[in-house]
């Protein structure tokens, strides 16, 4: 089955579309099968010649997901396990799945480093995907948003205590949200940005959760409506906007102190879907994008964007996780309506891109998380090949 997307609107019913897909900017679901390397594929080609360079490390194949999920959310918790909640998953549905009938998922699920394995935990009051995750200081996890086919667009938020392994019900938001953005502020806030529903659109509204009393509070709305931004706590305090559906290139500041939005420097392109990682310098490096695999650095110090080395491939929808090391590691991602496959490192020093060595499969939107070990934890995605993926990769710089 082939999604056509002629609108923003076709992107955001996820009766027609499923989950984080791109339609809006012309991407369709496709993604080389978990359990084959696809040897023909384009974008391994492209990776292949475009990145000749290959850095260290290694993949390893660790236990399998009790569901197999995409679109999840993935949070290091205090003790060093790893949660994952909701997303997409094989079910009896109305969510277009590319020959399957898929759900949202309620269930949620512990990842043990010391074991390898995954085992089942409380599951949340409601389906989601598009949701956001969050841990706060207590050690408890906020999760806010999200869509699900029988609620429709969600604005509920739910804690996790893994003391308990209980989810219980918090305030909820004062507009319901799929794709938006959450940071945790330097005052144990969270800061809430963007995102859409089907009543309004795209929202340029934010709002701020206190754990102290479970309350959402209206704060200062973005210049700009965007939704598939990116948010990064800057060492300042301060939180960068940048991009998305709506935004384009531009960006903007948030000042929790005064809870202002500032337009900062723009971007050196308009991109939706993109990436962004807080580096140990200060400076945010961006990168990829539907249609893109270039990469620029945001300096807090100047407010200027300035470009950087390009990835092998485009890639959209897609983790970055920034390593002990300092260096950057991206992994799968969609790109142009193919798989955008393997993973590749970013190096600040020099500020160019290496492959690592062959994950041996391509995921479309999986997640990803780093262990208190320096490994990087790589669970779940969904298959060109018309499948949800259960196993679980783990990365060895």
């Amino acid at each position: 089955m082939k999604t056509k997307c002629n609108s923003r609107s076709a992107f955001f019913n996820p009766r027609v579309v499923i989950g984080f897909v791109l339609c809006a900017a012309g991407l369709v679901l496709a993604f080389a099968s978990m359990s084959s390397v696809v040897a023909g594929d384009n974008a391994a080609a492209e990776l292949r010649q475009s990145v000749p360079a290959q850095a260290s490390g290694t993949w390893t194949v660790t236990g399998n997901l009790v569901t197999a999920r995409y679109g999840h959310t993935s949070t290091l918790l205090p003790n060093g396990q790893v949660l994952v909640a909701g997303g997409i998953g094989v079910g009896v549905g109305d969510i277009a799945c590319q020959g399957q009938n898929c759900v949202a998922l309620a269930s949620a699920e512990l990842y043990d480093p010391a074991t390898g394995m995954w085992t089942a935990t409380g599951s949340m009051a409601f389906k989601r995907f598009g949701h956001t995750a969050t841990l706060l200081p207590n050690g408890q996890v906020l999760v806010a948003g999200g869509y699900n086919s029988t609620n429709g667009y969600l604005a509920r938020a739910e804690l996790y205590d893994p003391a308990t392994g209980v989810w219980t019900a918090t305030g909820s938001m004062a507009l319901k949200r799929q794709n938006h953005t959450a940071t945790l502020l330097l005052n144990g806030q969270v800061l809430v940005s963007g995102g859409f529903n089907s009543a309004t659109g795209d929202l340029a509204s934010a709002e701020l959760y206190d754990p102290a009393t479970g309350v959402w509070t209206a704060t200062g709305s973005m210049a700009n409506a965007r939704e598939l931004h990116t948010a990064t706590l800057l060492q300042n305090g301060q939180v960068l906007v940048a991009g998305g559906g709506g935004g384009g290139a531009s960006a903007e500041l948030y000042d929790p102190a005064t809870g202002v939005w500032t337009a900062t420097g723009s971007m050196t392109t308009g991109r939706i879907g993109h990436t962004a990682t807080l580096l140990f310098s200060g400076k945010v490096l961006v990168a990829g994008g539907f249609k893109s695999k270039s990469a620029e650095l945001y300096d807090p110090a100047t407010g200027v964007w300035t470009a950087t080395g390009s990835m092998g491939v485009a890639r959209a929808s897609y983790p970055a996780t920034l390593l002990q090391n300092g260096q950057v590691l991206v992994v799968g991602g969609l790109q142009q309506g193919n798989p955008a496959f393997g993973a590749e490192l970013y190096d600040p020093a020099t500020g160019v891109w290496t492959r690592t060595s062959n994950m041996g499969s391509g995921r479309q939107i999986p997640a990803a998380s780093l262990l208190l070990n320096g490994q990087v934890l790589v669970s779940g995605g969904y298959s060109g090949r018309f499948f949800i993926l259960a196993q679980s990769q783990l990365y060895n710089p």
